[in-house]
């Protein structure tokens, strides 16, 4: 250390003093580290809309069909002809849990090759309440999936207006075994 550095660092200390002895620290134990939270990357990919919302009122009953399906599926998915293969239960969920288990259940449907599904989102009793502010989002969001083709409000046996049918499209592999399956009644 030369001169001019010893100088600078006695003027930057100034009047403090070194401490007595270790009797006066008082160390303390150390907290074992918090376990990392988990990152959901599943999540980082959900396009699901949140914020604004209009409110689809319950004398409206859930229904929504892609165009080019034919109507025939449509009233055989409303009268709950085809059966469930999976089914999600979102009642007394908060809606951003909705939408997490949404975007992974219909995910999961898919890559599962499943084409029938029931959503279970809770009856309301009026436009405002927290079920029907869910059925709300539900009627929202199964849109913006690709993979849905139709949903439909669930047969009275099946949660009647607290839940609702949802058909996917038919995986590459199911529309090659159809052709296959077809071909062969033909040939």
């Amino acid at each position: 250390m030369t001169p001019d550095e010893k100088s600078l660092f006695l003027d930057a200390v100034g009047d403090v003093r070194p401490l007595k002895s270790g009797a006066d620290v008082h160390w303390e134990k150390s907290q074992p580290p918090r376990p990392r939270r988990h990152r959901d990357d599943l999540q980082l990919d959900n396009f699901l809309t949140t914020g604004f919302l209009e409110i689809v009122p319950l004398s409206e009953p859930l229904l929504f069909r892609r165009d080019g399906l034919q109507t025939g599926v449509l009233d055989k998915l409303r009268k709950g002809k085809y059966g469930r293969e999976a089914s999600l239960n979102l009642r007394q969920q908060s809606v951003e849990r909705c939408r997490t288990l949404l975007y992974a259940f219909i995910l999961q449907a898919t890559r599962d090759g499943l084409r029938n599904l029931l959503i279970v989102h809770g009856r309301a009793r009026s436009d405002n309440t927290h079920a029907n502010v869910v059925r709300s989002y539900l009627a929202r969001w199964l849109p913006e999936f690709d993979e849905v083709q139709a949903f439909a409000e669930a047969q009275p046996q099946h949660g009647g207006s607290g839940a609702c049918y949802v058909s996917l499209r038919k995986s590459a592999l199911a529309k090659l075994d159809n052709r296959e399956r077809h071909a062969a009644r033909r040939g």
